[in-house]
């Protein structure tokens, strides 16, 4: 093709809501260029680029004996209530009706799609494994698109599906999968890890994701480099604290701490490490009936060491916090604590409720922690002595 024939549109400088140098770049050599929040046209030069991507990922595919099909965008809604999902998704999922009124939805992707394609034609075991892919158009309304196409609403997925007749057959599978993306990551050049990770919506216990090390990105991972050991942070489990409990060296004492809300300023205030705190959030569990009216609500009480941070999917696979959790109201910390947050702690409580320590305040000896009193914390706290085994 000859040049004068080729559409090709530069930019100087790139847009100010480019944050990331893949973005600034794609944008600057007119790759991309942008139609909406999250969604963008793939230019003559991005599209060619797309294309020589797809080449290597379908040849890597069909070397290791998937068979690709392509399946629609538009989805009916009958196959993801059936599996609970229409709901379950949240609103990243975006739900459209047609002329008559019937539901429909914009793939995410399309495991309910391919289960009703498999079940109408496999009759036997005999009949497996099988494994099919596609390369298809995917839509999530992200609720905060950005980093251009790293976070975009609308992208291209490659999707693979496979069916076995044994969970042994199913890991044989998989592994088989897993080589087949090395290869692709290796023919690109990149330097990636597979991660143990939470499976998320998609259901599951078992999940691995190929993560690209890289300084920008939406994912925090942690991987050791002397051994094949990865894992995001939803998944990572730190290890168990070393050695027994200190013993008792302090008396337990109410201590004023005036306007001092929060663990760093508790800890500045008395002279104390900031590992000495412990912070106390309030989650709530809700028992529905048939109706979904509300039955019965318990409350919970969760300790984290006050330099440590609440992972909320981590909480969520917790026995009676793995059907779903909220964060209390504030009439119900005020009716279990009869005090407002930044001064809660589980000594003196209103009423009882369900205590959750985790590992590392399991082992704390003579903590800190609010007195359910504004303006006032607790020191020298030891479990045995002033509270019952956590």
């Amino acid at each position: 093709m000859k040049a004068s024939q080729f559409f090709i549109s530069t930019l100087k400088e790139a847009p100010a809501d480019a944050e990331v140098v893949s973005h600034q770049l794609m944008m600057r050599a007119g790759l991309i260029k942008k139609l909406g929040a999250g969604i963008y046209n793939y230019m003559p030069m991005g599209l060619r680029v797309i294309r020589k991507v797809e080449a290597i990922v379908r040849e890597e595919m069909n070397r290791a004996g998937a068979v690709e099909m392509s399946m629609p965008v538009i989805q009916p809604a009958e196959l993801w209530q059936e599996t609970g999902r229409f709901e379950k998704m949240g609103p990243e999922m975006l739900r459209i009706k047609d002329r008559h009124g019937r539901d429909y939805v914009v793939q995410p992707t399309s495991e309910e799609v391919i289960t009703d394609v498999m079940r109408q034609d496999i009759k036997s075991y005999k009949q497996l494994p099988k494994n099919l892919y596609q390369i298809q158009t995917k839509f999530r309304d992200e609720r905060r698109p950005r980093f251009g196409l790293m976070r975009g609403r609308e992208f291209l997925m490659k999707d693979a599906y496979s069916f076995d007749r044994d969970q042994a057959s199913a890991k044989a599978s998989y592994q088989v999968m897993a080589q087949a993306y090395r290869r692709i990551f290796d023919r690109f050049g990149l330097t990636y890890r597979a991660v143990a990770a939470d499976s998320g919506a998609i259901g599951g216990d078992l999940s691995e994701e190929f993560q690209v090390i890289a300084a920008t990105g939406e994912d925090a991972i942690v991987y050791c480099p002397g051994s094949d050991y990865a894992a995001n942070m939803e998944k990572a489990e730190a290890l168990a604290p070393e050695g027994p409990r200190s013993a008792p060296s302090q008396a337990m004492a109410k201590t004023p701490t005036p306007g001092k809300a929060t663990c760093a300023d508790v800890a500045e205030l008395l002279g104390q490490p900031l590992a000495r705190t412990v912070k106390s959030l309030v989650l709530a569990t809700d028992e529905l009936n048939d109706y979904d009216e509300v039955v019965k609500t318990r409350v919970w009480l969760l300790l984290l060491r006050g330099d440590h941070d609440m992972n909320e999917v981590k909480v969520g696979k917790l026995p009676g916090l793995d059907a779903g959790f909220r964060f209390a109201t504030g009439a119900e910390i005020e009716d279990h604590f009869g005090c407002m947050p930044g001064y809660l702690g589980p000594v003196g409580l209103k009423k009882p409720l369900n205590i959750v320590a985790d590992r590392e305040v399991a082992v704390l000896g003579d903590w800190i922690c609010g007195a359910n009193e504004v303006d006032f914390h607790i020191t020298g706290v030891n479990w045995g002595r002033d509270l019952p085994e956590p």
